[in-house]
């Protein structure tokens, strides 16, 4: 960080805190988010339906309207169940070889479960991520000059 970047402006002090904020914690909160909680405290609910996060923490007030998940959560989805199904499906065709409709029978419904199943979890590990990142407006001390997405 420069020092034209840490540059008090009118009415601000120089502070540690300005120049280098403490870290937050990466796996804590992460595994925090996996489990649907707050990334901060680990007390509040952090989804209020299936995939729609909250405003804020009811505990600890920490606003999560920045966060922006967008599509990363469902291509680590894909990219977990593929993992994890298609090593099965290869075992499976190389060592019995079953008819393709039992196949489709299994694996279809197996794949369905397992992307539903992991879909909240990925996103809200990757919501703690943003936040012990300060990515995306969970900074401490946000700049007013980034427009809103």
């Amino acid at each position: 960080m420069t020092i034209d970047e840490t540059a008090a402006r009118p009415g601000q002090s120089w502070s540690a805190e300005r120049i280098a904020p403490g870290k937050r914690p990466l796996f804590t909160a992460m595994k925090r988010g996996f489990f649907g909680r707050c990334p901060r405290c680990g007390e509040g609910k952090l989804f209020r339906a299936f995939l729609k996060v909250d405003d804020h923490c009811s505990v600890c007030q920490l606003d999560f309207t920045p966060h922006r998940a967008d599509d990363l959560p469902a291509y680590l989805v894909i990219v977990i169940v593929g993992h994890l199904v298609v090593p099965i499906v290869l075992w499976v065709e190389t060592n019995y070889s079953p008819a393709v409709p039992l196949q489709l029978a299994i694996y279809l419904p197996l794949t369905l479960i397992l992307s539903l199943g992991l879909l909240q979890p990925v996103k809200g590990a990757v919501v703690g991520l943003q936040w012990a990142f300060r990515m995306h407006g969970f900074d401490d001390n946000p700049s007013g000059d980034i427009p809103a997405v």
